[in-house]
């Protein structure tokens, strides 16, 4: 579906970005495989992993490059763009789905845990979409997809940074499809489920955890690839702005904030009215404080 397409893939040293990146090889696409080879929280610098997938791809026969730059720095993120231009003549999709980990509860976290986290998830995002941008606006065509996450859609404990990089990608996302359709270039995301090294920290003290994590681990991350395939794919020319999820062989739309339920006076409103009308009048829809497994509460499937 992807044939003589040019893929970048970013954070696809493993996980999820690795099986993404060998599906879209697999379907015919040539693939920049992008990964500075970093921890789950970021730190060190390895050219191995990326290098690696690339192998994979070539004893499969398909056609790969692999590159170590950062997504969080523009400069850095442009010349991972560039890369698929220099090797391969132009970029026709990009799967932003590098990331990091650096969970704390909100009350003990520090500049620097919200910060790493948001420059790679969020400004990584904007970086390479950006840089990519300016080569679809020309060829007036392209098409990325975005990892979010249902930490930023739902929520979360203890990842207010992760939580508000993602839910920042799904705006960023729509902002991108919105900007951009008059170059038919289109921008969707997906909530993955899946079990990889950046959940994997998961503690496993009791025997309810432990169950939690062989469900979770039935989920693997080469579940993911097709829905990336397909969306870059052009059998997904009309699907734009939108949120899927992927957990194991299910497939969902997300829902996008919109209003449930209003009220008016049509004298206005005053502290008190609102405490004693407004608040009362719509306390039935207000939300609960969900978390993602209050929400996808069943087996994967």
């Amino acid at each position: 579906m992807v044939e003589g397409k040019v893929v970048l893939v970013t954070g696809a040293g493993g996980g999820i970005g690795r099986d993404i990146a060998l599906a879209m090889a697999s379907h015919g696409a040539r693939v920049v495989v992008n990964d500075i080879g970093a921890a789950v929280d970021g730190q060190g610098h390895n050219a191995g992993p990326a290098q690696q997938v690339v192998d994979e791809i070539h004893a499969l026969g398909g056609e790969a490059v692999p590159n170590t730059d950062s997504v969080a720095d523009a400069a850095s993120a442009a010349k991972i763009v560039q890369c698929a231009v220099d090797n391969f003549g132009r970029i026709d999709a990009i799967v932003n789905n590098a990331g990091i980990l650096r969970d704390r509860f909100f009350h003990k976290m520090s500049v620097d845990e919200w910060d790493s986290v948001i420059k790679v998830h969020l400004y990584g995002s904007y970086f390479v979409s950006r840089a990519a941008a300016t080569f679809f606006k020309e060829q007036n065509s392209g098409a990325m997809v975005h990892m979010t996450s249902t930490s930023g859609l739902i929520g979360n404990f203890g990842q207010a940074n992760y939580a508000a990089a993602k839910l920042g990608v799904a705006a960023l996302s729509k902002s991108i499809a919105l900007d951009m359709l008059k170059f038919n270039v289109r921008s969707n995301c997906i909530a993955p489920f899946a079990w990889s090294r950046m959940i994997g920290a998961i503690p496993t003290d009791t025997e309810e955890q432990r169950v939690r994590v062989a469900k979770i681990q039935q989920m693997t991350p080469s579940k993911i690839a097709p829905l990336a395939v397909y969306l870059a794919s052009d059998a997904a020319k009309e699907v734009n702005g939108q949120i899927f999820s992927v957990r194991n062989n299910e497939i969902s739309l997300i829902s996008q904030p919109r209003p449930v339920r209003s009220i008016h006076r049509s004298e206005g409103w005053t502290p008190q009215t609102i405490a004693e009308h407004a608040m009362p009048a719509m306390r039935a829809s207000f939300y609960p404080l969900d978390r993602s497994a209050d929400v996808f509460s069943w087996d994967p499937v």
